[in-house]
Protein backbone atom coordinates (compact mmCIF):
# COMPACT_ATOMS: atom_id res chain seq x y z
CA UNK A 1 0.00 0.00 0.00
CA UNK A 2 1.27 3.47 -0.78
CA UNK A 3 0.33 6.91 0.51
CA UNK A 4 -0.67 9.60 -1.95
CA UNK A 5 -0.01 13.30 -1.47
CA UNK A 6 -3.41 14.05 0.08
CA UNK A 7 -3.02 11.24 2.60
CA UNK A 8 0.51 12.37 3.41
CA UNK A 9 -0.64 15.95 4.02
CA UNK A 10 -3.44 14.70 6.29
CA UNK A 11 -1.07 12.44 8.25
CA UNK A 12 1.53 15.19 8.70
CA UNK A 13 -1.16 17.66 9.77
CA UNK A 14 -2.52 15.20 12.32
CA UNK A 15 0.97 14.46 13.74
CA UNK A 16 1.87 18.15 13.91
CA UNK A 17 -1.51 19.23 15.26
CA UNK A 18 -2.01 21.73 12.45
CA UNK A 19 -4.40 22.34 9.56
CA UNK A 20 -4.07 20.41 6.31
CA UNK A 21 -3.42 23.69 4.45
CA UNK A 22 -0.41 24.45 6.66
CA UNK A 23 0.99 20.94 6.27
CA UNK A 24 0.53 21.23 2.50
CA UNK A 25 2.45 24.54 2.47
CA UNK A 26 5.33 22.94 4.34
CA UNK A 27 5.39 19.94 2.00
CA UNK A 28 5.40 22.25 -1.06
CA UNK A 29 8.20 24.35 0.44
CA UNK A 30 10.25 21.23 1.20
CA UNK A 31 9.78 20.07 -2.41
CA UNK A 32 10.85 23.47 -3.75
CA UNK A 33 14.00 23.50 -1.61
CA UNK A 34 14.94 19.99 -2.78
CA UNK A 35 14.44 20.94 -6.44
CA UNK A 36 16.42 24.19 -6.10
CA UNK A 37 19.33 22.54 -4.29
CA UNK A 38 19.56 19.58 -6.69
CA UNK A 39 19.35 21.88 -9.72
CA UNK A 40 22.28 23.86 -8.28
CA UNK A 41 24.30 20.66 -7.85
CA UNK A 42 23.97 20.67 -4.07
CA UNK A 43 22.77 17.86 -1.84
CA UNK A 44 20.22 17.89 0.98
CA UNK A 45 20.87 15.84 4.09
CA UNK A 46 18.58 15.31 7.05
CA UNK A 47 20.80 13.37 9.49
CA UNK A 48 19.37 9.99 10.43
CA UNK A 49 16.55 10.31 7.90
CA UNK A 50 17.56 10.91 4.29
CA UNK A 51 20.25 12.23 1.97
CA UNK A 52 19.36 13.40 -1.54
CA UNK A 53 22.02 14.31 -4.08
CA UNK A 54 22.59 14.76 -7.80
CA UNK A 55 24.87 12.15 -9.38
CA UNK A 56 26.41 12.20 -12.84
CA UNK A 57 25.50 9.48 -15.29
CA UNK A 58 28.04 8.86 -18.04
CA UNK A 59 27.17 8.50 -21.70
CA UNK A 60 26.42 4.96 -22.74
CA UNK A 61 25.15 2.82 -25.59
CA UNK A 62 21.63 1.42 -25.31
CA UNK A 63 19.52 -0.83 -27.48
CA UNK A 64 16.00 -0.14 -28.71
CA UNK A 65 14.12 -3.26 -27.55
CA UNK A 66 11.65 -3.12 -30.46
CA UNK A 67 14.15 -2.80 -33.31
CA UNK A 68 17.43 -3.95 -31.77
CA UNK A 69 19.01 -0.72 -33.04
CA UNK A 70 21.89 0.65 -30.96
CA UNK A 71 21.40 4.13 -29.51
CA UNK A 72 23.83 6.59 -28.00
CA UNK A 73 22.45 7.83 -24.69
CA UNK A 74 24.03 11.14 -23.69
CA UNK A 75 25.56 11.86 -20.30
CA UNK A 76 23.22 13.36 -17.76
CA UNK A 77 22.25 13.40 -14.12
CA UNK A 78 20.16 11.27 -11.82
CA UNK A 79 18.81 11.70 -8.32
CA UNK A 80 20.45 9.58 -5.64
CA UNK A 81 18.55 8.86 -2.43
CA UNK A 82 20.26 7.36 0.60
CA UNK A 83 18.22 6.21 3.56
CA UNK A 84 19.38 7.30 7.00
CA UNK A 85 19.55 5.14 10.10
CA UNK A 86 15.96 5.91 11.18
CA UNK A 87 14.53 4.72 7.85
CA UNK A 88 16.81 1.70 7.77
CA UNK A 89 15.66 0.64 11.24
CA UNK A 90 12.01 1.18 10.25
CA UNK A 91 12.19 -1.29 7.38
CA UNK A 92 14.17 -3.81 9.43
CA UNK A 93 11.18 -4.28 11.72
Amino acid sequence: MSVNRTELVQAVAAKAGTANAEADKVLKAFQEVLVEQLAAGESVTIPGFLAVSRAERSARTGINPQTGEKLEIPAGYRVKLTAGSVLKRAVQG
